[in-house]
């Protein structure tokens, strides 16, 4: 009988912001454990700068030049790949120096001159799929990518829109979009969000992430994206819907059997 491994499968995970040099290493330190404990690969994901706060007021994160250097001293340090997103065409030279994959964010996966300067670094391209976007739909934002050279280019299903402030998961777009490109993984953390929904901020419901994670998996998902945090209540981005960091052992563990 055939026993898949996560070296198999793609796992993403980090914090959703870089808030300080001391989160990035607290959670670096759990993921190369749990790369060593399991045989796992998994990515280091942190954002320098998250344009798309619902709040002026909301806390964006260091910046490219600062963020950028944070992120590149946990790839010396830890010897973990990068994943960051970007937001503007421009950032694409100077992440791909760094990062291993750039991430499209789900609001622009149809800006044409983000995805193409993506793929001209050959670096990887994530592109998250737009929450109103089917999977099918996917076919052409992949197609600007490869048409513009990208060597990789991976699909992650975030969920869609359901009225106001509220997001559903449709399962049935993994399976369309593992017929676009081979790598589809499942964004547990985003997938639970209520956008906008908690007066300012973007609200949400991490209980479900685990079974976000075990049901992508039963419909074919190739990897999972975590956004994790030691305190997630205490998070500058995303507090209602980051896993705590000690239950991404477990949950991980939990996906292999």
């Amino acid at each position: 009988m055939h026993v898949e491994t996560m070296e198999q499968k793609t796992l993403i995970a980090g914090p959703c912001v870089i808030e300080s040099a001391e989160l990035l290493d607290t959670v670096a330190k759990e993921l190369v454990s749990i790369n060593q404990e399991m045989g796992c690969n998994i990515i280091f994901k942190a954002s320098f700068d998250k344009a798309n706060r619902t709040s002026i007021h909301s806390f964006r994160g260091p910046g490219l030049e600062k963020g950028l250097q944070m992120l590149a001293d946990v790839k010396a340090r830890y010897g973990l790949r990068l994943l960051t997103d970007i937001h503007e065409s421009w950032q694409a030279a100077p992440v791909s120096e760094v990062c291993d994959v750039l991430q499209i964010p789900a609001f622009l996966c149809r800006q044409t001159d983000l995805l193409t300067a993506a793929a001209r670094t050959g670096r990887t391209v994530n592109i998250k799929k737009a929450q109103f976007l089917s999977g099918a739909d996917m076919r052409y934002p992949v197609e600007k990518a490869r048409d513009a050279g990208a060597k990789e280019v991976w699909l992650t299903e975030r969920g869609n829109m359901m009225g106001y402030n509220n997001l559903v998961v449709d399962f049935r777009n993994i399976a369309d979009m593992l017929e676009l490109v081979p790598t589809v993984i499942m964004d547990c953390t985003h997938s639970v969000q209520r956008p906008g929904g908690a007066d300012g901020k973007t609200g949400g419901d991490r209980r479900f992430v685990p079974q976000m994670a075990l049901a992508a998996k039963a419909f074919g998902a190739t990897g999972w994206f975590f956004e994790v945090h030691p305190s997630p209540n205490l998070g500058l981005s995303d507090a209602a819907n980051m896993l705590e960091l000690d239950k991404l052992r477990p949950l991980i563990k939990k996906l292999l059997e």
